[in-house]
């Protein structure tokens, strides 16, 4: 046998004792046995470096080491999932997905890991790419700390996996790996890490893979997205990745079930409640999801969680604290957050110290009193809240929290609109927070994307007086941020060309830069659609804002506020000498073929994806909708569309398409 043929024969016989050992937990040989063949592997492969392979065994030990991430954009985007915390919630959930699937529903329950999401992509059966969650648009390239894990397949098993495709999941730390690895610190007097989700996410953010492969790191993947129609549900995804020799959460093992109703749901949801402590890793909830994947696609997505999935939190840990201070915090569109300022306190290993109070309605709700002693919980936020007071130990010369009247930062009298919770301060011209706020979302990904520019630095611009508005970014010179501490010449190069690269950013995304209040991303998108371009905005009533597709009282009212006050008029008039772009630009081979037609895609089709033909829809001046009703005016129809679809769509009179027809509609 040749070198190569030996390489080769070794990995295959390596990777298949990976897989007994880490997947099955049914390892075959010993560990010095697997060492011994380790290191006959990575002598020949020393020996004949033309051989080498970055998905060989022998990299599970990491050594490179990572100058900074590369951000890569997600091929799908990575959303979160809306949060419950109770059985009438979850019937809520249930009860919104039957008003739009009326056929029956089976769930699937799998458990909520506390770890760091990650998505993994393969091509040509091996290991290509890991990114993190980050924004959900885009995350880092995590490739070379990912490969160290060893539950992770380098080279997939079996057959009929897809040339390309991405499966998501989990990475956590074991709760014997974390006690074991807080020992070892505390014996080399270092701090110990706070708790094990924070020290996963961390150990896969570090430059060293060499270290990030002694970490106790561990996965379960669950999501697979191939870009076509080869599975049905999602439990058939499953059961096809476990084939392909991932570890996937399974019935046999309790860690998912399928679930016809909520009873069946809070079985699962109970029993996990009361035995999660029993794992060897940490969860928070459970995931409860759609389980067929035609019903998925007739749900859809709002801008930020998919329709057909929840999450079911735990109850929150709960400890007691002295209340210090009531502080306030002013947000970019002047809106006043009053915070809890306390005695430091372990909840949910992290110390806390600042709990939030949401708004005066709150405060009078707790009743809170200055020293008063509180209640704080996680309760599935990021930030704890107080939800409640010992009233039996305040002090009998305690003063109830009076809420404040003027802006802590610029003194500007406190405003408070009928209808809504929190009060605002109205100076947008000068208060810092809101300037600050503001040029921070103007510069952030999603908006104009400026690469260079980052809070500190902008608030070092800001400090310097360099920049007031998001106007002033454009007027900057090289040598002005050069002046800035912490600026070499190289940085305040890229800095000046990151600005000068965003005029490239389309209208739309210009639109949500200039921070309208209820104005996000996908409102930013639906105006710029209707009105094309910025001084149609400007000049729009409120009949004819609210006649735009989703765009009610609310936020008509705040862009007709926003267009008049003079000094954002003043602003963008600078943007657009600058040269911002404030018109849309048409895609190109886009039409009005569609316009007004609101269409509900269902089946599987020949030659276009379900996510093609969205777009197209779209591209023609469409509308995609997920369910069938009386606005409905077509159902673009593939193989096996419903029969309770095509029953609905007959009695409503709603003609069906074919692709063919669909495609001669949009055809000039």
């Amino acid at each position: 046998m040749n070198s190569k043929d030996q390489i080769e024969a070794l990995r295959k016989e390596l990777n298949e004792y990976n897989y007994q050992y880490y997947i099955l937990d049914s390892p075959t040989i010993s560990d010095f046995e697997f060492d011994q063949k380790l290191k006959e592997l990575e002598k020949l492969e020393e020996e004949n470096p033309e051989f080498k392979s970055e998905n060989s065994p022998t990299q599970r030990v990491g050594g490179d080491v990572v100058k900074g991430f590369e951000t890569v954009k997600h091929r799908y985007p990575m959303l979160s999932l809306s949060n419950t915390y109770n059985r009438e919630e979850v019937a809520d959930f249930i009860e919104r997905i039957q008003k739009v699937i009326e056929e029956p529903v089976e769930f699937i329950c799998e458990l909520k890991y506390d770890g760091a999401a990650i998505g993994i992509s393969y091509k040509n059966g091996k290991y290509h790419q890991a990114v993190t969650r980050g924004d959900g648009t885009q995350g880092d390239d995590i490739s070379t700390n990912v490969r160290t894990i060893n539950t992770v397949p380098l080279e997939l098993r079996g057959q009929g996996y897809p040339d390309d495709f991405e499966i998501r999941g989990e990475i956590f730390m074991t709760l014997q790996g974390f006690s074991e690895l807080n020992e070892s610190r505390v014996a080399e007097g270092l701090e110990p890490f706070a708790n094990p989700r924070n020290s996963a996410s961390g150990s896969l953010k570090m430059q060293d893979s060499s270290v990030v492969a002694t970490r106790p790191l561990d996965t379960y993947l669950y999501y697979v997205l191939t870009g076509d129609n080869r599975f049905k549900s999602h439990y058939e995804s499953i059961q096809k990745a476990a084939e392909w020799g991932f570890k996937v959460p399974s019935e046999k093992d309790g860690l998912l079930k399928r679930a016809k109703n909520i009873d069946e749901i809070f079985e699962f949801i109970n029993y996990w409640d009361e035995n999660r402590h029993q794992l060897p890793f940490e969860i928070d909830g459970i995931v409860i999801k759609v389980n067929n994947y035609e019903q998925q696609e007739a749900l859809g997505f709002t801008s930020k969680f998919p329709r057909w999935a929840i999450s079911y939190k735990f109850k929150a840990e709960r400890v007691s604290t002295i209340l210090e201070k009531v502080t306030y915090q002013v947000g970019r569109t002047g809106a006043i957050t009053p915070v809890a300022n306390l005695k430091p306190v372990l909840l949910a290993g992290t110390t806390v110290k600042r709990a939030s109070l949401y708004n005066q309605d709150q405060i009078e709700k707790l009743g809170l009193y200055e020293k008063d002693e509180v209640f704080v919980e996680k309760g599935g936020e990021i930030i704890p809240k107080v939800v409640g007071v010992d009233y039996t130990k305040r002090h009998e010369t305690a003063k109830p929290i009076v809420y404040a009247t003027h802006c802590p930062e610029c003194n500007t009298p406190l405003i408070r609109r009928e209808g809504e919770a929190l009060h605002y301060c109205p100076n947008e011209v000068s208060c810092p927070p809101q300037q600050k706020g503001k040029l921070e979302h103007f510069i952030s990904r999603k908006a104009m994307d400026i690469e260079g520019l980052g809070s500190e630095t902008i608030d070092l611009l800001y400090r310097s007086e360099l920049v007031s508005d998001y106007s002033d970014l454009y007027r900057l010179t090289q040598d002005q941020i050069l002046g800035l501490e912490r600026f070499a010449e190289k940085s305040a190069e890229n800095a000046i060309l990151g600005i000068e690269k965003s005029k490239e950013i389309p209208f739309e995304r210009v639109l949500y830069a200039l921070g309208i209040r209820y104005v996000g991303e996908t409102v930013a998108k639906k105006l710029a659609k209707h009105f094309k371009n910025i001084d149609a905005i400007a000049s729009a009533d409120f009949d004819t804002l609210i006649a735009v597709d989703e765009i009610g009282e609310v936020i008509a009212r705040s862009v007709i506020e926003f267009f008049g006050q003079p000094q954002n008029l003043e602003r963008i008039e600078k943007l657009k000498s600058a040269g911002l772009s404030f018109t849309l630009v048409e895609e190109e081979g886009g039409s009005d073929s569609l316009a007004g037609l609101s269409i509900v895609i269902s089946g599987v089709f020949e030659r276009h994806s379900r996510d093609e033909l969205k777009a197209l829809i779209e591209k023609h001046g469409g509308k995609n909708v997920g369910s069938i009703s009386k606005k409905t005016s077509y159902v673009l129809a593939g193989e096996g569309l419903g029969p309770s679809k095509r029953k609905k769509a007959e009695e409503l009179e709603i003609p069906i398409l074919t692709e063919s027809e669909f495609e001669k509609m949009i055809t000039p």
